[in-house]
């Protein structure tokens, strides 16, 4: 089948690739197939229900590469999972009585859309996948060839998802300024709530960078800027259930010494006790449309604070997130070279006749191909077993 017309998409939450991997995916076929026309459909699968796109035209072509230095996505995002009928139909993107499956896939038929490209994490994959097969058993053939995004890093089978280098690094860096916050009081417990809701993957590489980030620095001991007030003293995921009697007594160790405490606490961390501690008190959960509990509603962050605080003994806590900070970033160097890779490969995919999801395949000893869809799943755990992370906890004098 030759391909006249590509789309694409971006879907979920944000991730430092969007708008980079939409520019690389237009320069690639602007190199190699200029005669491809190219569309893309506004705040992902809602723009795809309700029919808005846009037309790449030749100025954008020429304006496709700013977007490698830019955050967020210029085609915009949305939350939609097109077998949720009762939502699709409470926010307006399909009449009543209608199947969302139905109309993107008429909508993608009607724009005569050969290959569709989508850049999302695993149900956006999944989804796109659907959408085929049901084009496909109403005569209408079209191709999926999509990138893997996540700043979570828990797409399964791909080692590496588009934007996860990034987003640690950001938080890092969001790290260093909100840290200098335990001298601003005695005895000052701070929590940095690093996004993640089943993997703890990004929390642990966010204190890693951060962790080394001040290894390398010259503090003043001296004058009281010593490195150990501006370490990390413990870092919580939800793949490692933490002894909490155990770590306060040694964080209430830390803060009787050094007058300050500082945890790198993944959102996903204990979110069943969160969860229950709301139930019980008779409070709704808030759920988004997959049915996810609304981690920014729910404050896990919080909820841990109020209850280590009196634990290590702490006189002010302070919580402070970096998720929004380091999701919306520009790419950077690092998921620069890795998106460009998958979006070449992506586009030769596509013009060759292939589908799938573009990533390096843990399962075929990391070789950089179009993941068979029906292969891609979500939740991944973090392996807590790593040597770095090991290594990091162990510097940390963090208890088992």
């Amino acid at each position: 089948m030759t391909v006249q017309t590509v789309a694409m998409l971006t879907a979920g939450g944000l991730a430092p690739c969007l708008s980079s991997a939409v520019g690389g995916l237009v320069e690639r076929y602007t190199e190699i197939a200029p005669d491809v026309r190219i569309i893309g459909y506004l705040d992902g699968y809602a723009g795809l229900l309700t029919g808005r796109s846009v037309e790449v035209s030749e100025q954008a072509r020429r304006e496709a590469s700013r977007l490698h230095h830019l955050g967020g996505t210029p085609l915009g995002n949305s939350r939609v999972k097109l077998t949720n009928v009762e939502d699709a139909v409470r926010r307006g993107l399909v009449p009543e009585g209608a199947d969302p499956l139905q109309v993107a896939a008429e909508q993608l038929a009607a724009d005569g859309v050969d290959v569709l490209h989508t850049i999302g994490g695993d149900d956006t994959s999944t989804t796109a996948a659907d959408l085929a097969a049901y084009l496909h058993e109403h005569g209408h053939e079209m191709r999926v060839v999509g990138l893997p995004k996540t700043i979570d890093n828990d797409i399964v089978p791909v080692r590496q998802s588009l934007g996860a280098w990034t987003a640690a690094e950001q938080g890092a860096i969001f790290a260093r300024n909100v840290i200098a916050e335990t001298s601003s009081n005695p005895r000052m417990l701070v929590i940095h709530e690093v996004m993640g809701r089943h993997c703890g993957w990004l929390t642990a590489e966010t204190a890693r960078r951060y962790h080394a980030w001040v290894a390398e620095q010259d503090w003043a001991p001296a004058m009281g800027a010593d490195r150990r007030r501006f370490d990390v003293h413990a870092v919580y995921v939800p793949e490692r259930q933490a002894d909490l009697a155990a770590e306060a007594e040694r964080l209430r160790a830390t803060m009787d010494e050094i007058g300050c405490v500082t945890v790198f606490l993944s959102e996903g961390a204990g979110i069943e006790d969160v969860v229950a501690d709301l139930e019980a008190t008779g409070a709704d959960v808030p759920r988004d449309p997959f049915g996810h509990v609304q981690l920014d509603k729910v404050n896990p962050g919080q909820w841990f604070a109020g209850r280590f605080a009196e634990l290590v003994g702490a006189e002010k806590v302070m919580v402070q997130k970096s998720g929004y900070f380091a999701r919306s970033a520009a790419a950077g160097p690092e998921d620069l070279a890795l998106i460009r890779e998958c979006v070449e490969l992506a586009v030769d995919t596509a013009l060759s006749g292939g589908s799938g999801l573009v990533g390096h395949d843990e399962e075929r000893g990391g070789e950089l191909r179009a993941i068979e869809l029906d292969r891609v799943a979500g939740g991944r755990p973090f392996d807590v077993e790593a040597p770095w992370f090991t290594e990091l906890l162990d510097d940390l004098g963090q208890v088992s």
